[in-house]
């Protein structure tokens, strides 16, 4: 990772990019992992994989960084998630940093469009549910905010 090569700008720009589509519509939702996190998960799982290719040249094994980067971000994702009033909150905040991890590796492993296709895509899920949760009475929220234990 020489900052002197293009391709090391390259995996900055489109990581900082790609997390921050999808920071940008979290924060505009006002939901936690806003635009500065969710750049700062995607640039630092992408530095993560491009350093682990690096080591894999002098017999490291990269699939292990992956493996421990998806461990730790899920822990990250874990935090997130809240109980409040007998609900589980914060599900899909987590399940977009788990994402943001997925898309920091595209960038790492240097698939720059396919990361880019899915953060635009990840965004368009997002919106498209939100949407059809706001549009359709019958249908409930899907992040557990009107909801009570069966028990209830």
């Amino acid at each position: 990772m020489d900052i002197r090569n293009i391709d090391f700008w390259l995996l900055i720009s489109v990581s900082a990019l790609c997390g921050a589509v999808l920071g940008f519509e979290r924060q505009w939702r006002g939901k936690p992992a806003g635009i500065r996190t969710s750049i700062l998960i995607c640039l630092g799982t992408a530095i993560f994989i491009r350093l682990s290719a690096a080591v894999g040249d002098k017999g490291g094994d990269p699939a292990r960084v992956l493996g421990q980067v998806v461990t730790g971000v899920g822990f990250i994702g874990a935090g997130m998630m809240l109980t409040r009033d007998r609900v589980v909150v914060g599900v899909t905040s987590a399940a977009v940093v788990w994402l943001l991890a997925a898309i920091g590796a595209t960038v790492g492993f240097g698939y720059y469009l396919s990361a880019m296709v899915l953060s635009v895509l990840s965004v368009l899920f997002l919106a498209g549910v939100a949407y059809v949760e706001a549009r359709i009475g019958l249908l409930p929220r899907g992040d557990g905010g009107d909801h009570r234990a069966p028990d209830e």
